[in-house]
């Protein structure tokens, strides 16, 4: 897991994606802010071998591609597999059916989207700060 790599947001809603980036400017990280509106341009971006993001946040109901396809392929593909970048649902409802699924694929979190802006804000904020102090098979010195 690549601390100092992008956060990667995979979000098609325009209302979502501006309050994630308020978010994560209040919370001043230094990772650049990545934003997909699809699976499909993600899994190009993270299919790039130079590509080693910190995080990626993915909502599940999305167009062409949605979450739960999005994280099958990444963890069918070795290459994206070996850099354990921690792959977290944020979506509007959980059924029992999703979230077995989403867990099934490997998944690291599944998150209802909190409503406010201050729960966004502290939820975003124990999330990074957990994975910033978590180690990883290729970056423990």
């Amino acid at each position: 897991m690549n601390k100092k790599g992008a956060i990667i947001i995979v979000e098609d809603d325009p209302d979502d994606q501006a309050m994630f980036s308020i978010v994560f400017k209040e919370l001043n990280y230094k990772n650049e802010i990545i934003f997909f509106n699809d699976g499909q341009e993600a899994l190009a971006y993270l299919t790039a071998e130079s590509t080693e993001p910190f995080i990626v946040f993915s909502d599940i109901n999305m167009p062409k591609l949605n979450g739960i396809e999005l994280r099958k392929q990444i963890h069918e593909n070795e290459n994206i597999r070996i850099k354990t970048i921690p792959y977290l649902f944020f979506t509007t409802s959980a059924e029992q059916s999703a979230v077995i699924d989403a867990y099934s694929k490997s998944i690291q979190g599944f998150f209802i989207k909190p409503v406010s802006f201050q729960d966004l804000r502290e939820l975003v904020k124990v999330i990074v700060e957990y994975w910033q102090r978590c180690e990883s098979p290729n970056y423990v010195k």
